[in-house]
């Protein structure tokens, strides 16, 4: 059975691009565009693992990892922050906050395709 990722961005391009990439290497894709939309669609239907963008609308990715992390019924979803925040204190924020991989964008596919991959190998 396909692995399900929730992918989670408020830039379009973004989205298409992951749906694309994650659905070609034969995910199950769902998609969010700020972060309330994220924690219903979550609780609605939990993911596997979750790309997750940091500056959203409504709340952010920060906020919306520390969500995940507090409930118990959703704490062991893996989660990969995807940002265009490179600076160190910000990726040791999103690790600090539960975040299981920590990518910046620009990203490489191949790094976010192999990312996915060694945290779903992991379950």
């Amino acid at each position: 059975m396909a692995h399900s990722i929730l992918v989670v961005d408020d830039a379009p391009n973004i989205i298409l691009s992951l749906d694309f990439l994650m659905r070609q290497a034969g995910y199950k894709v769902r998609t969010a565009t700020n972060g309330e939309e994220t924690l219903l669609a979550v609780r609605e239907n939990r993911p596997d693992l979750i790309l997750l963008d940091v500056m959203m609308p409504k709340l952010d990715g920060y906020e919306v990892c520390q969500a995940i992390r507090a409930d118990p019924a959703l704490a062991d979803i893996r989660i990969i922050m995807l940002t265009a925040k490179g600076r160190a204190i910000e990726q040791e924020k999103g690790l600090a906050l539960g975040a299981d991989a920590y990518i910046t964008k620009p990203f490489s596919t191949q790094e976010v395709l192999d990312t996915v991959k060694a945290l779903l190998k992991g379950e």
